[in-house]
């Protein structure tokens, strides 16, 4: 019986170990944390061995292979000790994708992928398809290809994912962007980082498709690199007539093989020019799929976004708040910034990537009246817009920071969480960090009321 070892017991980690016990492996998940109750229930259920709270080395290096969870880098000890024995480690996406037969959506990108994953999925799912959303959102793609049976799986992709991917092909793959991310994690390379994302398109063949950004100059600087056998639907805002999907006047229109769509923007829910591209990506991975182009349309007209990307969070004292907790790096902030139509008080900072602010340097000079820095080591972000902003705050907590943030803005401005950082220094992840950002606006807004 061949031995899986499983590292990490989130949600990455415990569908994969109950996929490799349906499938008879020898399974075994050590996560060095703590492990959630949920999941913990889930292995005790599907009867899985599992430790937490360390590494037993003994009960790891007798592994055939590993499946490891994203979040584990390269440097954590335990994977070097399993580099240096040669066990092979892959990732999730990989180890599930070897047990079904399901066709794939595949989404990578440094900003605007949970958008265009959580849009795809929709489209398809309205459209009567038998489809699951996985990866990193929505279910264990693993514990999904364990317990159910789908025809389709809309798959959000992130970096560290796509590193561990080896055999593994996107039916459809979709490359929204590379903008410097996660730069940590890649010995603060760019180039290292542009390779991990240009894994979405490995072992693609004649018949998938590849659907990436026409507008993005990283990814088209790479593309001569790479042989592209697959058919490539480029989307483009800029260019008025292309193949693929491109905007013309106050339309975008898309066109793949024979068939045609088009869209007044005004008609889309989701406002901006990154919510365009976004919805120009869903729309071509779609009629890939094989969707009907009025149902397409149809579900474009409905979708409202996604929890903690520009979300409104209400208003306070004539204050507008804004969560957009998921922007966890420049680009993204870049984005939130270029849509902002009134003054800002900025909420940035967290654990820091690697982040380079100068492309923040004109909005933040036009609409930027107060930074309010929110981390254990705020110097960077401080240094970085010293001179640039006219007030910048320096706070250790989200009370403190929200507090600061309230006394700085006035009536008709808005208060924009945009962290341009992870969020590991002072919570459990981005959606933690946006869940009590509205808490707090909730709260006031409910003393105010009596």
């Amino acid at each position: 019986m061949s031995r899986l070892v499983v590292l990490g017991g989130g949600e990455s980690g415990y569908g994969s170990a109950i996929l490799a016990k349906t499938k008879g492996f020898d399974v075994f998940l050590s996560d060095a944390g703590k492990i959630a109750d949920k999941y913990k229930a889930k292995l005790t259920e599907w009867e899985v061995p599992f430790e937490e709270g360390g590494h037993t080395e003994a009960l790891i290096l007798n592994a055939d292979q590993v499946v490891k969870s994203p979040g584990i880098p390269e440097k954590a000890p335990i994977v070097k000790s399993l580099r240096a024995c040669g066990i092979p480690i892959i990732s999730e996406i990989e180890f599930a994708g070897r047990y079904t037969h399901a066709r794939t959506i595949c989404i990578t990108g440094s900003n605007g992928k949970t958008t265009t994953t959580t849009l795809t999925y929709r489209i398809l799912k309205d459209a009567g398809f038998n489809v699951a959303l996985g990866g990193n959102i929505g279910e264990s793609f693993a514990y999904s290809v364990a317990t159910a049976r789908y025809d389709w799986y809309v798959i959000e992709l992130s970096s560290f994912q796509l590193d561990g991917m080896y055999d593994f092909r996107a039916d459809i793959g979709v490359l929204m962007n590379i903008t410097p991310d996660h730069l940590d994690r890649y010995d603060y390379k760019m180039q290292n980082y542009v390779d991990s994302k240009m894994r979405i398109i490995r072992n693609q063949t004649e018949d998938d498709f590849f659907i990436y950004d026409h507008d993005d100059a990283t990814i088209g600087a790479e593309l001569g690199k790479y042989e592209l056998p697959m058919h490539q639907l480029p989307f483009s805002a800029k260019c008025r007539e292309m193949q693929g999907a491109c905007l013309c006047g106050d339309t975008f229109h898309a066109e793949v093989g024979d068939r045609h769509f088009s869209m007044p923007v005004a008609e889309l829910q989701i406002k901006g020019i990154h919510n365009l591209y976004d919805a120009m990506a869903a729309t071509m991975a779609a009629m890939a799929a094989g969707v009907d182009c009025d149902s397409i349309r149809k579900t474009l007209r409905s979708f409202t976004g996604v929890e903690h990307r520009l979300e409104p969070a209400g208003e306070l004292d004539g204050v507008t708040y804004i969560n957009d907790s998921k922007a966890t790096n420049v680009d993204s902030v870049w984005y939130a910034l270029e849509s902002m139509t009134r003054p800002v008080v900025w909420i940035a900072g967290g654990t820091d990537k690697g982040n380079d602010y100068a492309p923040l340097m004109d909005f933040a000079r036009r609409s930027v009246k107060a930074l309010v820095c929110m981390g254990l080591d705020n110097a960077k972000l401080k240094e970085s817009f010293k001179g640039v902003i006219p007030v910048i705050y320096d706070t250790n907590s989200l009370d403190a920071a929200l507090t600061a943030a309230r006394s700085a803005a006035q009536p008709g401005d808005v208060v924009l969480l945009s962290p341009a950082c992870a969020s590991f220094d002072l919570f459990r992840n981005y959606e933690d960090r946006g869940e009590q950002f509205k808490a707090w606006v909730r709260e006031q807004q409910a003393k105010a009321r009596k």
